[in-house]
């Protein structure tokens, strides 16, 4: 069993960490007060090929695989998460249904833009009525001739604003719903009957952008349609469990820098006449911080190079998500403990990212439905 990083991704784990360093945390204060990630740091993500890391070659991106794009997830995590998030829609659920199911000529149409960022990619799922459970969406689409008609709302949609192609999934049969009664549509903006409704105001992940989508009678062409007539609910959840492990990956660079700031701040803060990195009880909440980001790292590891492999993981990503998402909540509540007072302070990043990290226990799954995925893979053994 190695363990070695591939030097191909090595490279893109320095270059990543490097753009952190270099253009992301001088940023941090930036990004936060704004609400949104400055054009120029864009413009550098396209310039890198950030945009395109897990599309394959023959459409432009740079064909690496879930292992290497979570490795570099985990530096991403370091920074601001809204560029971690960003750049998740285009390098995972904003292309992947499009690349398994879709034809050729929609392949050729959209991936090259989207490797490039010239193309912003949305995932249209969540609803008003349908979070944890997925299969109760309420929009719907009629067929009319040729073309779809779809109406209906999403909402928390991340990219949603500023989307160039969505990937919307719509009721086309009442009665089977998941059981081949959702499919799959590739929506552009700019389409008639179709708009970006209201932001959300969040309480963290400032800087990534959220909103409903609209459709009020949305005309399109059934060509556009990814995959077969009630394929949508296959196309949904072909790339959970990608997706659990990647977007997860940033929890963990998130708890690696908790820890980083908790320890030098321990050794400089001086109480009692000792620096506090000497008393016992920070001593241990390092020692538990370390602990739990050590054996993520290595859950994460294991279960995204046998994903590379093409082995099922599902429940394994389901228990990384699980973990990942606690563990980076107890190492932001421990970092801010560490810091005393200046943790609760927005002059250190570590209110931010305590508000942050909450959300990952609820996004991609919630905890409790990743328990419930566990638990029934674990009965259908024996």
């Amino acid at each position: 069993m190695d363990f070695t990083i591939p030097e191909d991704i090595k490279h893109m784990q320095d270059l990543t960490r490097r753009f952190v360093k270099e253009e992301v945390l001088p940023r941090e204060e930036e990004i936060e007060e704004r609400d949104e990630i400055p054009e120029d740091i864009v413009k550098k993500l396209k310039e890198l090929g950030f945009f395109g890391v897990t599309i394959p070659k023959e459409y432009g991106g740079l064909g690496i695989g879930t292992l290497g794009w979570s490795i570099m997830n985990i530096e991403l995590g370091k920074g601001h998460p809204a560029i971690g998030g960003f750049l998740s829609l285009n390098n995972g659920t904003g292309w992947r249904g499009l690349y398994l199911y879709g034809r050729e000529d929609q392949k050729q149409k959209y991936l090259p833009g989207v490797a490039s960022g010239d193309i912003i990619t949305a995932f249209g799922l969540t609803e008003p009525e349908a979070g944890s459970d997925a299969a109760n969406i309420q929009t719907h689409a009629d067929k009319e001739g040729d073309n779809y008609v779809i109406n209906g709302r999403k909402h928390f949609i991340s990219n949603g604003p500023i989307a160039d192609l969505v990937t919307v999934m719509v009721v086309t049969d009442k009665a089977k719903r998941a059981r081949g009664g959702i499919s799959a549509f590739l929506v552009e903006k700019g389409t008639s009957g179709f708009r970006p409704g209201q932001t959300h105001r969040k309480m963290g992940n400032k800087g990534a952008q959220q909103s409903e989508l609209i459709f009020e009678d949305c005309v399109v062409p059934a060509s556009n349609m990814v995959g077969q007539l009630g394929d949508g609910f296959k196309v949904a959840m072909c790339t959970l469990d990608e997706t659990r492990l990647t977007v997860l990956a940033g929890a963990v660079g998130m708890a690696e820098r908790c820890m980083e700031m908790s320890r030098d701040y321990a050794k400089m803060r001086v109480q009692f006449g000792k620096p506090i990195a000497e008393f016992q009880a920070i001593q241990w909440m390092l020692a538990d911080m370390a602990t739990e980001i050590y054996a993520s790292k290595m859950m994460l590891y294991n279960a995204a190079w046998r994903y590379d492999q093409g082995e099922r993981i599902t429940r394994e990503a389901a228990m990384f998500k699980l973990y990942a998402s606690e563990m980076v909540c107890r190492c932001a509540d421990r970092a801010l403990q560490i810091h005393g007072g200046m943790g609760y302070m927005k002059e250190l990043p570590i209110e931010r990212i305590y508000r942050d990290a909450r959300l990952l226990r609820i996004v991609d799954g919630t905890s409790e439905i990743q328990k419930l995925i566990i638990a029934k893979d674990i009965l259908k053994e024996g």
